[in-house]
């Protein structure tokens, strides 16, 4: 579980990217909810966390490949591939990412 900043410091649509390895954007949308998925796009490395936030959706800043926040499914071309996500939980305030165990890594 990594901490990720005060839920009061992150505003209703926008992000925030994580430094880990790899990158994770965290989002809350204009509805209020987090979801957070790795950071880079699946068809060209591009920071998700700088792509455009509508509702579940974020458009990636490069190609406009669009991925649903809740399952990490690309939306549209030019995007085939899913990215990872992650659960999200806040306690005490905090929004925390609980990072998904990758394949090939060892737990």
């Amino acid at each position: 579980m990594i901490a990720v900043c005060r839920l009061e410091d992150l505003p209703e649509g926008e992000s925030v990217r994580v430094d880990t390895s790899p990158p994770i954007a965290v989002f809350r949308t204009d509805d209020g909810d987090l979801y957070a998925i790795d950071d880079t796009c699946s068809h060209q490395d591009a920071s998700l966390s700088e792509g455009w936030l509508e509702g579940c959706l974020v458009e990636c800043p490069l190609h406009a490949a669009s991925f649903d926040l809740r399952t990490g499914m690309p939306t549209c071309l030019p995007a085939r591939r899913p990215v990872g996500t992650h659960r999200v939980s806040v306690e005490d305030g905090v929004v925390h990412v609980h990072v998904a165990a990758r394949e090939g890594s060892a737990a």
